[in-house]
């Protein structure tokens, strides 16, 4: 049986366990949840270095108790002196996906922290932040154990990133091919040093100073477009969260450029096919199809929020998502390809004794997102703006300055009876539809917590580590349910029982009586950590 985990003074969920800690570790302290979120985010940045670090974004919603909640946009823009035309007279026909010219947008996460910090000392913070950074500096300096995830993510693109400047110095083993197996300890001293500089002289030295002219000089000898004035033209922005009232539930995500409209919608139209339960054939279709209807306007409309010409709210008006569930099929599964966003991520949560509630994402878009290594700094600079297109009549076309669309988006949700839940999870298009079976089977039918995290998912897309865009299903499924689909038109591929392609996600709640409930995702290395 399936255990929730409980606590009633505060709960981080991670999908890395030390980072769950870390976080606990400042409540335990009398720090505030924004205060954890930090710690956590710093400690899995470098615990994790594979799907998130400080060359990545990370996006924040944050409910402080009694008030509406608040969205953090820490995304970096693409550099000034790049645009699409550079790219095609070169001879691409898309932007690189690793190497110094895929790391062409600004890293926004060191931004996401300091903004969140400023907040943290609104709620009453008190905790300095060398202390929040602690664990962060202790695990990049000291080491920590390679977790199976980073082994094999490292053994799969390793061919491909060998060649990147600074991938194999800071990744493989001593012999330059292999790569550090599970267990072994795995230590960054640059990155420590940074994060230590940045703790004792202000996260806004990661964008202006001494440091951040390092950082630059780093990544324009690995053939970055990116400058000094891009990382100084940096700044996070509060930003109010999507809503969409669904049966007396607020539910919340993040604006463009993520794909949180899409997340909103598919719950949306889920709710409108009036699906009795959250088992068998007619959950699974009405999500999926739910899904392709939320997606194709995904891949039409979102992008920079400056350069959209509809406003994403009236993609959740009523009558709006009337007709598109009424064109729903409910025994037929509609064509499919369209679009699809690949990623690796890190979701987060914390929650306070207070009822404060932040749901935090980060990554480096790709696994090892560009593979740039800045060897002086120890950081690894993402790829995000790959989601750039070179196509002049593409609605995300690369132009400076812009910034790109983003798979990755926290959620958090407000029940009916007075409940504050935030969950999430990393893999590119399956972040929306994980987030949506989540709330579904916790919220609308009554699944606790722990079981709504590990029971079989399902994924329409793409994923990090993968380019097939079918409906792939964890053989946990009762056998016809799958073929029921596959009767309806369904192209359905099964995998693994608990196949990390699914996503990491995590969930807290919090209830009116000070309870929380947390939940952490098997397929990760993570933990909920509560006292």
């Amino acid at each position: 049986m399936l255990k929730t985990v409980r606590g009633f003074r505060g709960a981080v969920t991670s999908p890395h366990h030390a980072a769950s800690h870390a976080g606990l570790n400042v409540l335990r302290e009398g720090g505030n949840a924004l205060e954890a979120a930090i710690a956590t985010a710093a400690a899995i940045a470098v615990v994790y270095p594979h799907m998130n670090g400080l060359g990545g974004d990370n996006f924040w919603l944050i409910k402080p108790a009694g008030r509406l909640p608040i969205g953090i946009d820490a995304c970096g823009a693409a550099a000034k002196g790049v645009n699409a035309a550079m790219y095609r007279e070169a001879g691409h026909t898309a932007i690189p996906s690793r190497g110094g010219q895929a790391a062409l947008t600004v890293a926004g996460a060191v931004a996401g922290w300091q903004e969140a910090y400023a907040l943290a000392k609104d709620w009453g913070g008190r905790l300095p932040l060398p202390r929040l950074l602690e664990e962060a500096i202790h695990y990049a300096r000291d080491g920590f154990a390679v977790t199976d995830s980073q082994y094999s993510n490292t053994i799969n693109k390793r061919d491909e990133l060998c060649s990147v400047p600074g991938f194999s110095n800071a990744f493989l083993a001593d012999d330059g091919v292999g790569a550090p197996i599970p267990g072994a300890l795995f230590r960054n001293p640059a990155l420590a040093t940074t994060i230590e500089r940045l703790a004792h002289h202000g996260l806004e030295t990661f964008y202006r100073g001494d440091l951040a002219h390092q950082i630059t000089d780093e990544l324009s000898q690995a053939g970055s477009p990116l400058g000094f004035a891009d990382l100084d033209a940096m700044a996070a922005r509060r930003v109010t969260p999507l809503q969409l009232n669904l049966n007396g539930h607020a539910l919340y995500n993040l604006p463009p450029p993520t794909q949180g409209l899409a997340s909103l919608m598919i719950l949306g139209l889920f709710s409108r096919l009036e699906v009795a339960s959250a088992e068998g054939f007619d959950f699974v279709h009405a999500l999926v199809e739910a899904t392709k209807c939320a997606f194709r306007v995904r891949d039409r409309e979102i992008g920079d929020p400056a350069y959209m010409k509809r406003d994403p709210k009236a993609f959740l008006e009523s009558s709006l998502l009337d007709q598109m569930a009424g064109s729903i099929d409910r025994g037929q599964a509609a064509s499919w390809p369209d679009g699809g966003g690949d990623g690796d991520t890190v979701w987060f949560g914390a929650m306070d004794s207070d009822g404060n509630a932040v749901s935090c994402i980060q990554s480096l878009y790709w696994e090892f997102g560009s593979g740039v290594v800045l060897s002086g700094t120890g950081v690894t600079w993402q790829n995000r703006g790959i989601s750039f297109s070179l196509d002049s009549a593409h609605h995300n076309q690369l132009m400076p300055g812009r910034k790109p669309f983003h798979t990755i988006q926290p959620a958090l949700a407000c029940l009916d009876d007075g409940r504050v839940m935030v969950y999430g999870t990393m893999g590119g298009d399956g972040q929306p539809q994980t987030q949506a079976a989540l709330f579904c089977r916790y919220a609308m039918y009554g699944y606790p917590l722990q079981a709504a995290v590990t029971a079989p998912r399902w994924l329409l897309g793409r994923t990090w580590g993968e380019s097939s865009t079918n409906l792939k299903m964890e053989s946990r499924f009762p056998a016809e349910v799958i073929a029921s689909l596959h009767r309806a038109g369904h192209d359905v591929q099964r995998v693994a029982a608990f196949d990390e392609m699914m996503g990491h996600a995590g969930a807290l709640c919090h209830h009116p009586n000070g309870l929380i409930e947390g939940a952490s995702d098997p397929r990760s290395d993570g933990q909920v950590a509560t006292f």
